[in-house]
């Protein structure tokens, strides 16, 4: 409802901050942050929120970077080839798989995604992070909202709306903690920080970042769009009942894939599925004998058979996935829904392959 937005107006002006203001504030009170943690609404998307994160606090020690898909791999290419760190270190698995979460040193700061987006394989638990010296550093896109995600462990956790929030794109959340906030104010990096990651005034945090304040211009219409978003949320139960949904949604693609004969999910293990970037890989001999470039195109002839029948748009794994199909099992999507379009996988499957002479 737009009735009594804040549309049209400066985002300084009071009216628009108290907007701003009120979306951190119910996000901090839904998500259960730690009263010492400050959240702010940054710029460009999580993607945006990573980067202020990566290029203000890294290289004070050695880092280790977990890459299981390309969102990993993103961080990782930042910090080897953008900030050209000395002592990185990457943990790397392939898709479908995780890193062996036992090497990670803890002493070293860490950076890692909760949900690989493009391979649907998360991490199972927060047991696995330790106690040390070091920085951990989470992209939790497409896991807050969705996932147990313990943010008291975490001394920077970033998310956009547009995932499990379902929200528009553009912005980005940033969460630090006070370990976080010292490493800022106590360690200059070596290298320029542009203008738009600078959360630093005089060596000290700029507090006005987290009072609603924001370091370009937002859009006061995403900022509308995501307080409905969060007020939906809490009618439906809040936090506890958006996981729930979305693993409502993982559950129902189990049982299909339970009696599917033709694919399964590309995450090996079911404890590392992820329930919101739910991926699948296509088992059927007919198509495993595919090369490559030839199981892409068959992937997105599948992709634009749903399309042109109104059934599910962009199905299509990443491009850089394995060729397969991914399914979004966010809590914005019915599980009703996701059991709708099963049997219609299995019917364009059939037309493909018959089409191919498979």
């Amino acid at each position: 409802m737009l009735r009594d937005a804040c549309l049209g107006r400066s985002h300084r002006a009071p009216a628009a901050l108290d907007r701003i203001r009120e979306v951190l504030d119910r996000t901090r009170e839904m998500l259960g942050l730690p009263a010492d943690h400050r959240i702010a609404l940054v710029p460009a998307s999580d993607t945006g929120a990573m980067e202020m994160a990566l290029w203000s606090l890294l290289g004070q020690r050695g880092v280790d970077v977990l890459a299981w898909e390309s969102f990993g791999m993103g961080w990782a290419s930042d910090v080897t080839t953008q900030l050209r760190l000395e002592d990185a270190r990457v943990l790397e698995a392939p898709y479908g798989e995780l890193p062996h979460l036992g090497q990670v040193d803890f002493d070293r700061d860490v950076v890692f995604p909760w949900n690989g987006t493009t391979s649907g394989v998360c991490v199972p638990d927060d047991r696995w992070i330790g106690t040390g010296e070091g920085l951990v550093i989470c992209d939790a896109t497409s896991a807050a909202w969705a996932m147990p995600v313990p943010w008291s462990r975490l001394d920077v956790a970033t998310f956009s709306w547009q995932k499990a929030m379902g929200g528009e794109a553009q912005h980005g959340v940033l969460i630090l903690s006070p370990r976080a906030v010292e490493r800022l104010e106590s360690y200059r990096p070596p290298r320029p920080i542009p203008k738009i990651f600078r959360m630093v005034k005089q060596g000290r945090i700029d507090e006005a970042l987290f009072r609603g304040s924001t370091i370009n211009t937002p859009s006061l219409l995403c900022v509308e769009d995501a307080l409905d978003s969060l007020r939906w949320i809490a009618g439906i139960g809040g936090e506890a009942a958006t996981r729930a949904r979305s693993r409502a949604n993982l559950d129902a693609a189990s049982r299909w894939i339970g009696g599917c004969r033709w694919a399964n999910f590309l995450a090996a293990r079911p404890e590392i599925r992820s329930s919101t970037s739910i991926c699948f890989r296509i088992t059927d001999p007919w198509f495993a004998g595919l090369a490559a470039g030839e199981q892409r195109a068959r992937v997105q002839d599948l992709a634009g058979l749903l399309e042109a029948e109104g059934v599910a748009y962009d199905v299509a794994s990443y491009r850089d996935a394995p060729a397969g199909l991914r399914v979004w099992g966010g809590a914005t999507v019915e599980t009703a829904d996701i059991e709708r379009l099963f049997p219609w996988l299995d019917f364009a499957f059939s037309e493909i392959k018959r089409g191919a002479g498979g």
